[in-house]
């Protein structure tokens, strides 16, 4: 009946790229040869077929199809000598349109493209259970609207049949994939009825729903850009990324912006949503979007279809197959890698899910069938749900068990190779989960505080780095207990009357071709055989001990970074290539003409001020070089000049990390040019010139012989060294996306962001975090064993000169 109905057929689908509109494509390729179809797609920059193309056909699913057409094409349902791409162009149309917006975004000929098709499926959704309000209200709730409205507008321009003799004037079949979950947080029996029938649905209006939504994404845009929003937002901004110069703040801080109005938009969804029974934006708007379809369909026959929770296959187009996380894999994941210690729900309660392959079979067995009329021949949209609930329900402490029984026996593997225990759950309240939560991302917050205040670098920093990575998880984890709670705690039983009946009228060969029941899942065999050997994959866990993932991957950035092609490696110096920093080369620079008790003064109040030089250090680096360098007024250039070569060996040397400089002269080796961009003075980075083919350095006006300690250019860091960065590679034709940087500091982010291969060296806490993230090389250089680790290093005593001369720094004696 299915294959023989759907033969012939023009058949238009909207949500192709989606998970279940995949599997809907590839069921019809396979199981019904001689339909077409027509693929509503957003075209994207690249078009609509690039899109079908590259988004949908390319997908695993089509694999076994792909095989059958390699093998024997005739059998597969082609014709002689026709590969899978030769079908594809031959059965597969791509049509630009995007439901999201009215008129779908469609052209005369999109809709006379469209006008040839004899049945339209609506697929698309914004399915996320965490969407901004009117996002959900634009695809969801309008989105069925607007795709009835099309069909009706197909109909009046079609001047011929259809090839499959849809007259002129007839609307083609629109089918309709909604939810159960539009029953809202009911308990007990929810019906195959339309929203407006159940006695639990609140009657209110849609089209004000809609103004509401859009009103309120006006809103949240316009609190989000007052002062005060603007200003904690900056502060943020700052907090996450220290000095890293203006325009890194400024777009960090707009990032932001829009994450803010992004969450405000989605508690609206969820609170809208709570206050009218529905467990979140998507439940709600899909209730809505029905009612509005129902409303508006005009003459446009139309059959919905309710999923509840669709999970991966049970055997098509092979077992397990997944497009992407849905519902219960980012939990389970979680609770694998041991981050979920208790989650909501009702032990003895359903968890609703069903294969999407069973939803796709009832789709088309829907769309083979046709809309159900009357005695009088006029028809009236019906319902039919898909679930697994009342025939065959799987509880949710049935599921948690199975689940643990699985991991317990095949456990996920820590970073150390250590197997991850899976905790047993009690099923508490979501409230309760929720402090439990809050308590812990509060000691969190208090040790982050504690971190921050100290000057942490390389490994140290790491510690840093875990700790935001562990509030990061505690942030997940409480979303996934906000989003997906109300579902594990759901008592509805969603009934199958229309679904079975369609079901009992399939034969043999029907029911074995686009198998439908429920019934037919074995729970235990599915969970354990099926679909978390499945998951596992999507999710890429660690699931053998004794892998050196961790290390390969280090050992795979490291060659990529030193591969012949790369361009150029430019790097920072002070705790990149040298454990010093320009207070410590002042300080050596400062004693090396001072007596025992003035070196001890002078020692004295440096140690004294260096909170307050590491306070302005934090706050802008450029404000503090210049700060800093005033402290060079007066000083002979000609004694500096010598002092530094001689620093070069009792200091810089010393202090060097052996590694980094083996790593400059690898560069060099391979043929990549090197740049050193540096805040440190031009006077104690001359003795390095050997090293690289260019140094750029801060730099101060002489006047007299002697310098003034004022800065002859903006000092060469944050945007000012991605600035400098950028000029030199453009001077020299130098491919940035080819370019390497090392540097330490957050301060340093825009020289990393600007080229292709980031290293982060001995960072600090908030660089080690971001390179964490970003998935960075991240390199730890020691100086040799044995070198000297004063705090403070102090030049050997000149000899020759009069005890009491002073170079530098006469105030502070």
């Amino acid at each position: 009946m299915i294959r023989e109905s759907l033969s012939g057929k023009r058949i238009a689908i909207t949500g192709a790229t989606g998970f279940l509109g995949t599997a809907i494509v590839e069921r019809l390729l396979r199981a019904v040869p001689q339909c077409e179809l027509v693929l509503v797609v957003r075209p994207g920059r690249r078009g609509a077929q690039s899109r079908v193309d590259r988004d949908i056909l390319r997908n695993d699913a089509f694999d076994s199809l792909k095989a059958a057409y390699a093998n024997d094409p005739v059998a597969a349902g082609g014709l002689d000598d026709e590969t899978f791409a030769d079908m594809c162009r031959r059965r597969v149309s791509a049509l630009g349109g995007d439901v999201a917006t009215e008129g779908m975004d469609l052209d005369p000929d999109d809709l006379a493209l469209l006008a040839t098709c004899d049945i339209v499926i609506h697929s698309a959704a914004a399915v996320s259970f965490d969407s901004a309000l009117d996002d959900a209200v634009e695809v969801n709730l309008l989105g069925p609207h607007r795709v009835a409205q099309a069909v009706r507008d197909c109909a009046a321009i079609r001047t011929e049949p259809t090839a499959a003799g849809l007259a002129p004037g007839v609307p083609a079949h629109l089918v309709a994939v909604s939810t159960c979950y539009v029953a809202g947080s009911r308990r007990g029996r929810a019906p195959e009825q339309l929203v407006d029938e159940s006695p639990f649905f609140v009657d209110v209006d849609w089209r004000a729903e809609v103004d509401n939504a859009r009103r309120a994404r006006v809103r949240a845009e316009s609190d989000s850009r007052t002062p005060e929003r603007l200003e904690a937002l900056r502060d943020e901004a700052y907090d996450g990324l220290g000095p890293a110069g203006g325009p890194a703040i400024a777009e960090r801080t707009e990032q932001l912006r829009q994450r803010w109005v992004a969450k405000v938009m989605t508690a609206a969804g969820r609170s809208r949503a709570s206050s009218l029974g529905f467990p979140d934006a998507y439940a709600f708007t899909k209730a809505l979007g029905e009612r509005a379809l129902v409303e508006t369909r005009g003459d446009v026959p139309v059959s919905i279809v309710r999923p509840s929770i669709i999970e991966s296959a049970l055997a098509e187009p092979s077992p397990g197959w997944i497009r992407g996380f849905r519902m219960a894999e980012p939990v389970i994941a979680a609770y694998a890698r041991g981050l979920l210690k208790e989650f909501p729900g009702v032990p003895e309660g359903v968890i609703d899910v069903i294969p999407c392959d069973l939803v796709v079979a009832t789709i088309l067995a829907v769309a083979a069938r046709g809309p159900k009329t009357d005695d009088k021949g006029v028809d009236h949209p019906d319902v039919t749900q898909i679930a697994s609930g009342s025939g065959n329900p799987l509880e949710y402490g049935q599921l948690v068990g199975l689940v643990r029984s699985w991991f317990t026996e095949h456990p996920v593997y820590d970073e150390k190779n250590q197997p991850i225990s899976v905790p047993e759950w009690s099923f508490p309240g979501r409230g309760r989960v929720s402090r439990q939560l809050g308590r812990a991302r509060k000691g969190l917050d208090i040790a982050e505080k504690v971190l921050d205040a100290l000057p942490l670098r390389g490994r140290q920093a790491e510690f840093g780095a875990e700790l935001e990575e562990r509030k990061g998880q505690l942030e997940q984890a409480n979303g996934y207990v906000e989003l997906y709670g109300a579902y594990t705690e759901c008592e509805a039983i969603y009934e199958l009357d229309n679904m079975y009946e369609l079901w009992d009228s399939l034969d043999d060969a029907d029911r074995a071709a686009f198998a439908m029941d429920p019934k037919l899942v074995h729970w235990p065999t599915y969970v354990h055989t099926i679909h978390l050997p499945s998951m596992v994959k999507q999710a890429r866990l660690k699931m053998a001990p004794g892998s050196r993932q961790s290390s390969s991957r280090h050992d795979r950035l490291r060659q990529q970074v030193l591969e012949p092609r790369r361009q150029l490696a430019v790097f920072d110096l002070e705790n990149t290539l040298i454990a010093s920093n320009v207070v410590s080369s002042y300080a050596w620079l400062a004693t090396r003409h001072l007596d025992t008790p003035d070196r001890a003064r002078f020692v004295a109040r440096t140690l004294r001020e260096i909170p307050t030089l590491l306070a302005l250090d934090r706050a802008d680096r450029s404000d503090f070089l210049r700060y800093f360098y005033r402290r060079f007024e007066d000083a002979p250039v000609e004694r500096l000049a010598a002092d530094s070569a001689e620093m070069l060996s009792d200091l810089l040397i010393t202090k060097s990390f052996p590694a980094g400089i083996r790593r400059v002269r690898e560069h060099r080796r391979l043929g990549h040019r090197t740049l050193l961009i540096t805040g440190a003075l031009d006077l104690v980075t001359k003795p390095l010139r050997p090293l690289f083919d260019d140094i750029v350095a801060a730099e101060m006006s002489v006047t007299d012989g002697v310098y003034d300690g004022r800065l002859t250019s903006v000092p060469p860091t944050g945007e000012a060294r991605y600035q400098t960065l950028v000029d030199y590679a453009s001077t020299h034709d130098i491919d940035l996306q080819e370019a390497v940087a090392y540097a330490d500091s957050s301060s340093d982010l825009p020289m990393l962001e600007a080229v292709g291969f980031p290293v982060a060296v001995n960072p600090e806490t908030k660089l080690a975090s971001i390179a964490r993230k970003r998935a960075w090389l991240i390199e730890h250089w020691d100086k040799s064993k044995g070198a000297p680790s004063r705090v403070l290093p102090i030049g050997p005593l000149s000899h020759g000169i009069a005890r009491r001369r002073k170079i530098l720094d006469r105030s502070m004696l």
